[in-house]
């Protein structure tokens, strides 16, 4: 028997994934806070309709219930690594353009940030369980954007912080998937198998 299939092994991942479940639950709820303000602060419409932003990526996918529980973690993990560096890049344009005069913003952007860094910290525990390599860095960072004009930064934002939070909804409903405990070793597909 694997060590990611002992019966240790199952209930930790079992609460791993219930934590990553708050951890995402919780940033979802400070995403939605943030985007309010953020909408208000830069002066945009809440309804404004932003086109696919380069280097976002999109939590919709096809065949959820077709991805093995690796699939479901890297694409977190590549999700949450490239949200990191868009806030990194998004504090960074907020501080330029505002300097101190919107700090609060400045730290409600921060601490999704750390959210942010938490949760793929959380996602990498989670494959490190699994006994699988987790992808350097490298592989899932976003290019780097070319410079944007004020209000394309203004909705890039937008963009970022949207997607965001369908990223956190989309990964309750992955972690709790692989939260399902498997009807006996061996008779379901396991978290790194197809099925």
């Amino acid at each position: 028997m694997a060590a990611a299939d002992s019966p240790s092994a199952a209930l930790r991942r079992r609460d791993l994934c219930s934590r990553g479940i708050r951890l995402a639950g919780k940033m979802r709820a400070d995403v939605v806070d943030l985007l309010d303000a953020y909408v208000e602060q830069q002066g945009l419409d809440a309804s404004a309709s932003v086109a696919a932003v380069e280097g976002v990526p999109l939590a919709a996918v096809e065949r959820w219930d077709e991805q093995t529980g690796t699939q479901r973690l890297l694409e977190n993990l590549a999700a949450y690594r490239a949200f990191r560096a868009l806030l990194a890049q998004m504090l960074e344009e907020q501080r330029e353009q505002l300097g101190e005069a919107d700090a609060g913003l400045g730290r409600a952007l921060a601490a999704v940030l750390l959210q942010v860094s938490a949760f793929t910290y959380h996602l990498e525990e989670l494959l490190r369980l699994e006994s699988r390599g987790i992808p350097g860095e490298e592989e899932d960072g976003p290019p780097a954007p070319p410079r944007l004009s004020l209000f394309e930064q203004k909705l890039r934002g937008l963009g970022v912080l949207r997607e965001l939070a369908q990223w956190a909804v989309r990964s309750v409903r992955d972690l709790r998937q692989l939260a399902k405990p498997s009807p006996a070793p061996g008779a379901a597909p396991g978290l790194a198998e197809s099925p």
